[in-house]
């Protein structure tokens, strides 16, 4: 079997991280697996970066829609930050898509690789993982959950959300993709099983194929705990501290909880102001950043999974106090690494976390309970051992490449399967 995945990057972000640990592992399974991107970051030879060919008269095309979807865009308004994508923007490579010799198609996150009119112009069989919520919603890749969301009842003129004005455009973009692709067969695959409920309750997908397979971690060679007095010399770290571990919220501080964060961390250190540090990776210290309640070593961009092996087996607890997330890889990275995970019961984080066993979770949005869960995995050391050793085994049992690929070639048989019934 030939799988082809397709994904914008392949190292950048989250998503593309996740689609390219699984070509890897098909790969290391004997799978023929090639990813097709538009750009690329790894040395992988079975990685392919790049737009398709385009004529003159296409490019010039290119140019004036361009500058239409800039004019457009100008006059839309909405105080929702979170990122939007209405999917015109297209690399060109449909063609040689339908072209290859893969039997599947795995799409993930392919915001400027493939327009909307793109995916329904696919045909051959097509698995999609869906790392946010863009396949189902309109221009938004984060909605929020609840039963009056647009992508439940669907975009009607009359319940645009309060905040934006000018052209709907998350209307037309959700309209698009309803036109687009009625006539394909998605094989949907989700993270986690919050997700699934998220897609299965759209207009969209509920008459879809929804299977929910996390996302694969190589654990015996690069993902494991490392003894924490090595971690720490290595990184210049005090051995005689508590460090709690976050990773930064980037452009997206409110989603991630930056702020229920520093709640929380006020809470822990005044119980033991000297002893507690916050580590934050990902980010550089930022301009103003003396409004946090304890002492915060800036860990910077990590672009080398080996050194954040280092960082999280330095920590004593990864904190994840999201208000929204799918299958979060930096919980996964901690609990491969034997490290607890406090964070809130919401998203995906209850298929990786179990409640006093591996970590703590805390109601949404309890800062109190936040702040109890990581005194409660600080305090005792027989306890902490406990929480590693069981952490470790929640990520062999769930998030290893035997078991995700196992999963993933069931799905794509029934893809085949499927496909095959369709045509017949």
């Amino acid at each position: 079997m030939k799988i082809l995945h397709l994904s914008t990057d392949d190292f950048s972000g989250g998503a593309s991280r996740a689609a390219y640990r699984l070509h890897t592992a098909l790969l290391q399974h004997g799978i023929d697996s090639t990813m097709r991107v538009l750009s690329h970051q790894t040395a992988n030879d079975k990685v392919i970066a790049g737009r398709g060919p385009r004529t003159f008269i296409e490019k010039v095309k290119g140019r004036i829609q361009k500058k239409l979807r800039a004019f457009t865009e100008r006059n839309w308004k909405t105080d929702n930050l979170i990122m939007h994508s209405f999917g015109l923007v297209s690399a060109g490579i449909v063609e040689e898509i339908n072209r290859c010799d893969a039997d599947v198609v795995n799409l993930h996150w392919i915001v400027n690789l493939l327009s909307i009119e793109d995916v329904g112009n696919i045909r051959k069989p097509i698995v999609w993982t869906l790392h946010d919520m863009w396949a189902f919603c309109g221009g938004e890749h984060v909605a929020d959950d609840d039963k009056a969301s647009r992508f439940r009842v669907g975009y009607l003129p009359d319940n645009r959300p309060a905040g934006e004005s000018g052209p709907d455009l998350n209307r037309q973009a959700w309209e698009s993709k309803k036109k687009c692709w009625v006539d394909q067969n998605f094989n949907i695959v989700t993270p986690g099983r919050w997700m699934a409920g998220c897609a299965k309750d759209s207009v969209l997908f509920r008459d879809a194929s929804i299977t929910v397979i996390p996302n694969p971690i190589e654990m015996e060679h690069l993902w494991r705990p490392i003894p924490k007095d090595f971690a720490r010399r290595v990184l210049g770290l005090d051995q005689s501290k508590k460090y709690v571990l976050s990773g930064s919220a980037g452009g997206m501080p409110h989603l991630k909880g930056e702020d229920l964060l520093k709640q929380a961390m006020a809470k822990v250190v005044a119980s033991e102001p000297d002893n507690i540090e916050l580590l934050i990776f990902g980010q550089y210290q930022p301009v103003i950043s003396h409004d946090w309640p304890c002492k915060v070593r800036w860990l910077g961009p990590v672009r080398d999974d080996h050194v954040m092996t280092l960082i999280y087996s330095a920590a004593d607890v990864m904190m994840a106090p999201s208000r929204v997330d799918n299958l979060p890889n930096t919980a996964i990275e901690a609990h491969a690494c034997g490290i607890p995970v406090v964070a809130f019961n919401i998203g995906g984080l209850p298929d990786i976390v179990d409640h006093e066993q591996s970590g703590w979770l805390a109601p949404a949005f309890d800062i109190d309970s936040l702040a109890k869960g990581m005194l409660w995995v600080l305090s005792d050391p027989v306890r902490w051992k406990h929480l590693s050793h069981t952490a470790r085994k929640i990520a062999e049992a769930r998030f290893s490449p035997n078991v995700v690929v196992e999963q993933y070639l069931r799905t794509y048989e029934q893809a085949l399967v499927r496909s095959s019934h369709r045509a017949n």
